[in-house]
Parts: structure tokens; C-alpha cells; sequence
């Protein structure tokens, strides 16, 4: 399938990568069919480009890439809603939003995720009742602070490689 994007161009899509929102996306409800794009230049960023609407393409992020604990407690509408049988078949991404003129504050939300059936490539976006999920989490400061986190656990691990000890502790004690 061909779709002409504003910002892409003209691109070809294969037709199962094209992913359906029965009910649109909040505040864009007549809308209901899109594809990620992935662009390797702002990795770990995607696009969820609308098929119907040139000009319609939302920033997304897996939330897992600058929060390392995120879980989301689906409504049992909502795992009726996209046809989910297992968790594994669900993917979940985050809307970004990226303020012009300070792109280093750019948001994420959490409380309105994007959730995927893989297997149908049906989605929804859900609200989640987790209350630490905000609309606006700062991407950049909370990778900072995921990255000190594993640093500082990566610190904690120490690989000791005691070969030399141990051959003199035993030539020590054939000595003896």
C-alpha cells in the first residue's frame, strides 16, 4: 500500500503492518488507521504516522527505554477491546510531546499509553489507573536517572580475578 506522509514523502507500506484503532486515538477519533515508522536518525523514537491523514503522525516511545519499571494493569474492556489472549501479545508505546523551541523537555504520557495487539494489530489507547503515571514525565531527566541507576548497580558488580592469590597461595603451600 502507498501513503503520502508530510514529513516522509511518499512511502510503500506493506498492508499487515498497518495498525487499526476502532475507536481513533483520543481527540482524534475519525482517524483510525496508522503505521510506525522508524527512523534511525531519532532512535529510540518512533512515528505513528496516520494512513488516512498526510499530515497526522504522533512521537512515540516505548516506555521502557527511559523507565526502567513500567507496568500497565489493563481494564478488562480494554483487553476485550483489542482481543488480547496473552500479555505477550501486547506492545506499548507512549505519546511524546516535544516542545519546539526546548526539545531537551520533551514529555511523554503515561497515563494515556498506546497499546498494541501484536498478533491483530489492533490498538487502543488506554488510560491507566497506576497513579505515578502522569501525562507528563520529562523523557531526558528519567533516562538520566535509569542510567546513574544501572551505572550505580553496574558499579556494585565487581569482577575479581584472583589467579595470581590463588597460584601463590598454593605455591606457598606446596613450600610448606
Amino acid at each position: 500500500m502507498n501513503i503520502t506522509t508530510s514529513r516522509f514523502g511518499e512511502l510503500e507500506v506493506p498492508e499487515e503492518d498497518i495498525i487499526t484503532f476502532p475507536s481513533g486515538i483520543l481527540g482524534f477519533d475519525k482517524t483510525s488507521r496508522y503505521v510506525i515508522l522508524n527512523d534511525p536518525a531519532t532512535e529510540p523514537l518512533r512515528w505513528l504516522q496516520s494512513v488516512e491523514d498526510k499530515d497526522l503522525a504522533f512521537v512515540i516511545i516505548d516506555p521502557l527505554r527511559f523507565r526502567a519499571e513500567y507496568t500497565l494493569d489493563l481494564s478488562d474492556e480494554d483487553v476485550t477491546d483489542l482481543q488480547l489472549n496473552a500479555p505477550e501479545e501486547a506492545i506499548i508505546y507512549a505519546i511524546v510531546v516535544i516542545p519546539k523551541d526546548s526539545p531537551e523537555k520533551m514529555t511523554a504520557n503515561l497515563q494515556g499509553p498506546i497499546v498494541i495487539n501484536a498478533n491483530l494489530m489492533r490498538a487502543k489507547q488506554v488510560i491507566s489507573t497506576n497513579a505515578s503515571h502522569k501525562l507528563k514525565h520529562f523523557v531526558l531527566d528519567e533516562m538520566k536517572t535509569m542510567l546513574a541507576s544501572t551505572q550505580k548497580q553496574l558499579g556494585r558488580l565487581g569482577v575479581k580475578l584472583n589467579r595470581r592469590e590463588k597460584a601463590q597461595k598454593g605455591s606457598d603451600e606446596e613450600a610448606r
